[in-house]
């Protein structure tokens, strides 16, 4: 292993430099609520009524102020004489959860506000609380209740929820969302990306009901000093001292209670579960319990760890087979929103091969993940810093820890993520090192039980066909990322075998992008780009590469299927696409895919 103390010292002056910022910052002080779908709860999806607002005049004036009367107060004429230039209930529709962009035309390349109202009635239960639970919107969205602001959030692809006990009624409750998706220079991800930005409420809507007293967080892990015992803690809401907190898995002869101090209850359990992994799938049901309040959640238990070059679960080398995967929806395109979509992605990669999978470039949603789990693939799961974010901003930092700590919070108990991703592709810097390194801190703060990675391209070349991986990230990340698109952005498809790596670091690395464009049922020379025969040359050559690389633990090639992106614009072949699918957008296998296929069914 090269050794490099130059490098250490930068960044651990850049780092002590940050730190002092993001000690100072209180992020997720009341979590959302873990596992609804073990909740009693009333879902808000469908049809509702909108209007596109691309001056924001439902929220500010003609001297750009906020208006006391925007659209969010739901105003309606009583008179004839009465001015109100606008009416939900006359204009547009869209279904939630969905994307506007695929779901209107004059919507497609829209990027703005566009305001949401749903109304409906709701008998609260006495003794109960009622929250107001989104799985996603993107990106920005302003929420109001009864022509009352409840609250806001930022960030597109993790959930959040507000607390409305006593702010309904039994008739006639109006919810109005101010949605909004356009890019910003500061935001995460930033302005230049390539995936489309998809705007809207994109994932589901719930009304959750819970006890006064309930389970609010918990987590549920194999030991990481014995596979032979459970432990974790349950974290509770206005609790007493030494309320009982009961933990049951059956199937495990597991059934212990524990008391709670000052709100949480720490638990550790003797059990020999069998452990979770891509042959061997298992989950238990496990049971948490109080006077209050119970819940339910399926849960696997393995481990997952690092020595030397190689990734361990459950203390055996595994290599992971996998694929990069968008939320983009098959066959339809728009942003995924159905179980049965996940499934179809999600069998494709299994037909492939995968034992595992990347979700690009953003949390998936939480169906993804659960079904994958079930189906036995291994995760990589990440953030939208992407590229050339804002590193040197105080508030694009805590927005990233911010959404950093919403994913992690939603999907620590999932056994099938196994990698937590704090970036892609982004270009060396102090500031980048700094704000990168920091991310990391945080995810072994929330999380001590995953691996770390980054997806990196930043390799330099130490002669022709010579790569050398010695990013400053590679100190604080468990498993290093790169992608490397030899033959597509750089060199010739045949060029790419006698490409030679070296490690800076002793650590596993994943390829974790390769590939190359072609559109699905054009055919030709193999040196003509965009045919399926140069796709395929490529993928065979870059095998052949990486073949030949010792400290290689896994491959996550880009893409499973073509997606949808701002930046394609060759007309005849891209049409929008990004065209590095194995699988086009209408499901039909490229060359490629079957290439891919065999070298998975022989590793």
């Amino acid at each position: 292993m090269i050794k490099s103390k130059k490098n250490l010292v930068l960044i651990f002056s850049v780092l002590f430099s940050f730190a002092s910022y993001s000690q100072q910052q209180s992020f997720n002080e009341s979590p959302v609520l873990q596992n609804i779908e073990s909740r009693e709860k009333i879902s808000l999806n469908g049809l509702w009524q909108v209007i596109i607002d691309p001056l924001e005049n439902g929220y500010y004036n003609h001297r750009w102020l906020p208006r006391e009367e925007g659209f969010f107060t739901n105003k309606k004429m009583e008179k004839p004489s009465d001015l109100v230039e606008y009416n939900f209930d006359t204009d547009y529709q869209l279904t939630v959860p969905g994307d506007w962009n695929s779901q209107m035309e004059k919507l497609y390349y829209y990027e703005g506000t566009v305001w949401y109202k749903r109304s409906f009635d709701y008998k609260e239960k006495e003794g109960k609380n009622t929250f107001l639970y989104f799985e996603a919107a993107n990106y920005e969205a302003q929420v109001y209740l009864n022509g009352e602001k409840i609250g806001s959030h930022i960030g597109g692809y993790t959930p959040f929820q507000f607390d409305v006990t006593g702010k309904l009624k039994e008739k006639d409750n109006f919810l109005i969302v101010k949605v909004d998706n356009k890019r910003k220079r500061e935001a995460i991800p930033t302005i230049n990306t390539d995936w489309w930005n998809y705007g809207g409420i994109t994932r589901s809507v719930h009304l959750v009901s819970t006890p006064k007293n309930y389970i609010q967080d918990y987590s549920v892990q194999l030991s990481k000093e014995s596979s032979r015992s459970i432990e974790g803690w349950v974290k509770l809401s206005n609790s007493s001292s030494n309320d009982d907190v009961q933990i049951n898995i059956k199937e495990l002869k597991v059934n212990t209670n524990v008391k709670a101090k000052n709100g949480i209850a720490y638990f550790k359990v003797k059990a020999k579960p069998s452990l979770w992994s891509p042959n061997n799938p298992k989950l238990y049901t496990v049971n948490i319990n109080t006077k209050y309040d119970k819940i339910s959640d399926e849960i696997g238990f393995r481990t997952i760890k690092t020595e030397g070059s190689k990734i361990l679960l459950n203390g055996e080398p595994i290599f992971l087979k996998g694929i990069s995967i968008h939320e983009e929806a098959p066959f339809n395109s728009g942003r995924v929103t159905t179980k049965e979509e996940c499934l179809v992605l999600l069998n494709w990669a299994k037909e492939l091969g995968c034992n595992f999978i990347r979700l690009a470039h953003y949390p998936h949603s939480e169906t993804m993940v659960k079904e994958a789990e079930k189906m036995g693939f291994l995760i990589w799961s990440e953030i939208p810093v992407y590229w050339t974010v804002l590193f040197d901003n105080p508030d694009t930092y805590k927005n990233a820890e911010n959404q950093l700590t919403e994913m992690i919070s939603r999907d620590k108990n999932r056994a099938a993520i196994v990698l937590w991703s704090v970036a892609n592709e982004t270009p060396e810097s102090t500031s980048r090192n700094n704000f990168l390194s920091s991310l990391t801190k945080r995810v072994k703060a929330l999380d001590s039980t995953r691996l770390i990675t980054a997806a990196l391209d930043t390799q330099k070349g130490n002669g022709k066909n010579e790569r050398l991986i010695e990013d400053p990230l590679g100190e604080f990340v468990d498993v290093i990322g790169i992608n490397s698109y030899c033959g597509w952005y750089g060199g010739s498809p045949e060029s790419c075998a006698d490409w030679e790596w070296a490690n800076h670091y002793d650590k596993p690395m994943i390829m974790s992008e390769v590939g190359a464009g072609a559109l699905q049922g054009l055919h030709g020379d193999v040196n003509e780009r965009w045919t399926e025969e140069y796709q395929d040359a490529v993928y065979k050559y870059n095998i052949e590469m990486m073949k030949n690389i010792d400290f290689l633990a896994g491959v996550s090639p880009w893409i499973l299927m073509d997606f949808k992106s701002h930046r394609r614009h060759l007309r005849r072949i891209q049409n929008d696409f990004n065209r590095k699918g194995l699988i086009s957008e209408k499901g039909i296998p490229k060359k490629a895919f079957y290439t891919l296929q065999k070298f998975y069914n022989e590793k």
